[in-house]
């Protein structure tokens, strides 16, 4: 089994994409698990665990470095533009050379690429890299802020379909902030006092 998990390492699977295959190989063959009339109340456990895991990168974020971390413009300019002009240009370009996409799957894909990034999903992976944290949670943050506006936009100028989607800016906002914002200042605010006690069991928590 040790051979097994030393060679999933090497070609670069972890725990972390290994679970995420898992749910999607759950999702296809018990759809009705996670439909709105599970049983199971999966958005408050969802919402906890997001919480819980920006508490513990507040706590592990030292103050000082992420304060150079924010400091870095350029890096936070060009991640933005890579995510909201880059990738939707491409994925546009892509599709004017395979005109016999069917519509349906244009739509998606072109809705896939002016998306922002996923909050959780960055900040994880940044941390398996062992890259910049603090500027993976600033960028997820404020382009998951900036998507709210720039999606719609790009879905009318890509001239696919009119979503009809009404721009909830203040709720995505609050939504945000008691889910991100608020577990990652908590975490920093208590980083002198917690990360001395569990810095050890930081890699498994």
């Amino acid at each position: 089994m040790k051979k097994i998990w030393s060679l999933l390492k090497r070609v670069g699977l972890n725990g972390f994409l290994l679970g995420l295959f898992g749910a999607i190989a759950l999702g296809y063959l018990f759809p009705e698990w996670g439909a709105a009339s599970s049983p199971v109340p999966w958005k408050p456990i969802i919402n906890v665990g997001i919480a819980l895991v920006f508490f513990f990168y507040g706590v592990k974020l030292d103050p000082n470095q992420l304060r150079q971390g924010l400091s870095n413009w350029k890096l936070h300019l060009l991640i933005q533009l890579t995510t909201f002009l880059l990738f939707p240009l491409l994925v546009f370009l892509g599709l004017q050379l395979i005109p016999s996409i069917k519509q349906d799957f244009v739509l998606g894909i072109s809705y896939l690429s002016a998306l922002p990034s996923t909050v959780s999903a960055s900040v994880v992976m940044v941390s398996i890299a062992r890259g910049n944290i603090p500027a993976a949670i600033f960028n997820a943050s404020i382009s998951s802020l900036i998507g709210v506006v720039v999606t719609p936009l790009w879905m009318d100028v890509l001239g696919e379909a009119s979503l009809g989607v009404e721009v909830d800016f203040l709720p995505t906002l609050l939504e945000l902030t008691y889910k991100v914002i608020l577990p990652v200042c908590l975490g920093i605010f208590l980083h002198k006092w917690l990360f001395p006690k569990i810095h050890k069991h930081l890699q498994r928590l």
